[in-house]
C-alpha cells in the first residue's frame, strides 16, 4: 500500500469513528427515548447500521495493522510494478486500455484499478515496454503488448 493510500483509509477511519458514529449513537438515543424498544424500529434501524460501521471500521483497521507501505521511490520505472500505470494494446481486440496496479481496497476495475494479486496484476508484473504478455483468467487469455509504463 502506498503511503497515501494509507492516510486515505486512516482518514476514513477517522471520519467513521468520530462524526459518523456520533451521529448513529445520537439516532439511537433519541429512538430510546420513545419508549418501549421491542417494537421501536427506528431503533433497531440504528443498532444495526452501528453494528454495520463498526464491522466496516473494524475491516479496515485490519487492512492498516497488515499494511506494507511501498517507498515508491524504489520502484523500479522500467518495468511493472505496485502502483503502475500501464498502457496497453490488446492483441485480441485491438484496444488500447489504461491499468494501475494497486493493493487490497483500492480496486475498481471499473475505473482500471487491478489488484495487484488479481491474474492480471500478476501477468503484467515484471513487465517491460513492447513486451507480450498472455494473462490466463477465468473467460480465456488475454494477450496484451506493454506501450507504456508511468507512476505517479
Amino acid at each position: 500500500m502506498t503511503r497515501e493510500a494509507y492516510q486515505r483509509k486512516r482518514t476514513e477511519v477517522e471520519l467513521m469513528e468520530g462524526d459518523q458514529m456520533s451521529a448513529i449513537t445520537e439516532k439511537i438515543a433519541e429512538a430510546r427515548a420513545e419508549g418501549d424498544l421491542k417494537e421501536n424500529a427506528e431503533y433497531h434501524a440504528q443498532r444495526e447500521a452501528q453494528g454495520l460501521l463498526q464491522a466496516k471500521i473494524n475491516q479496515i483497521k485490519g487492512q492498516l495493522s497488515r499494511a506494507q507501505i511501498i517507498d515508491m521511490a524504489t520502484v523500479p520505472r522500467d518495468e511493472v510494478a505496485f502502483g503502475a500505470t500501464v498502457k496497453v494494446l490488446d492483441l485480441d481486440f485491438d484496444d488500447e486500455e489504461e491499468m494501475t496496479l494497486v493493493g487490497a481496497g483500492d480496486e475498481d476495475y471499473d475505473a482500471g484499478k487491478y489488484l495487484i494479486t488479481s491474474p492480471v496484476g500478476q501477468g503484467l508484473l515484471g513487465s517491460k515496454i513492447d513486451d507480450v504478455v498472455e494473462i490466463d483468467v477465468p473467460a480465456g487469455t488475454m494477450r496484451f503488448k506493454i506501450l507504456e509504463i508511468r507512476y505517479e
